[in-house]
């Protein structure tokens, strides 16, 4: 079953997608805000969203950047805004449709499918393979035995650190700086907490993320 997420303020827009999207058996994730959206996109896997640009908080061309510096997900614009000079800024952004209001329930789903159609035919390119974990950083989805986990955020950084960076033991406070940043004024102990619940996430596959003692953590391909 593929997950939606639909982002627009306006709660009977929310109500009508919603209620196609049952009917159509998509699973339907829902957000009134760009802020709201991008806390939704850190935790769950997400096929396809449907994004307004009017919206309080978090505008619709924020959200969007904000999406494409962490996903290639596949995103289909819905406004009132019919002027062509938006239309192509959102395709600058990294829109992949551009659906005008007031939009036909039917034509919305069409697209949708036709995108989800294209995903499945290309195939996830996954960055990180081995036996049945797989990465793929551009989507940050993480796959074991056929399952998208739903690792926070902060677990996802690291995990893609690690990645980036195999074989190579890295500090505690090199962790702290890559993953956290060199403004963040927290205890070193806070990577050995991110850590255990990244390895409890990855089941028999935590055995990819070695403890160095005394040195750090590296993460090494392990038979």
């Amino acid at each position: 079953m593929s997950t939606l997420l639909l982002i627009d303020d306006e709660p009977m827009i929310r109500r009508m997608i919603r209620e196609y999207a049952g009917s159509e058996d998509f699973r339907f994730l829902e957000a009134s805000d760009g802020a709201e959206a991008m806390d939704i996109l850190g935790n769950e896997p997400v096929d396809l969203v449907v994004l307004d640009i009017t919206m309080p908080k978090m505008d619709g061309w924020t959200t969007l950047h904000e999406i494409r510096r962490v996903s290639n997900v596949p995103v289909i614009i819905l406004t009132v805004r019919s002027d062509e000079r938006d239309k192509f800024f959102g395709f600058e952004l990294g829109a992949d449709d551009y659906l005008v209001k007031p939009f036909s329930l039917r034509e919305l789903f069409l697209r949708i499918k036709v995108f989800l159609k294209r995903s499945e035919a290309t195939g996830a390119k996954f960055s990180f393979q081995h036996d049945n974990f797989k990465v793929d950083l551009d989507s940050h989805n993480v796959v074991i035995d056929s399952k998208s986990l739903r690792l926070k955020p902060k677990e996802y950084d690291l995990l893609a650190f690690f990645i980036r960076n195999p074989g190579k033991v890295h500090s505690r406070e090199s962790l702290l700086n890559a993953v956290w940043g060199y403004d963040y004024y927290g205890d070193v102990r806070t990577v050995d907490t991110h850590i255990k619940c990244l390895r409890d996430q990855l089941g028999p596959y935590k055995r990819h993320i070695v403890t160095v003692w005394g040195s750090g953590y590296k993460f090494e391909i392990q038979p």
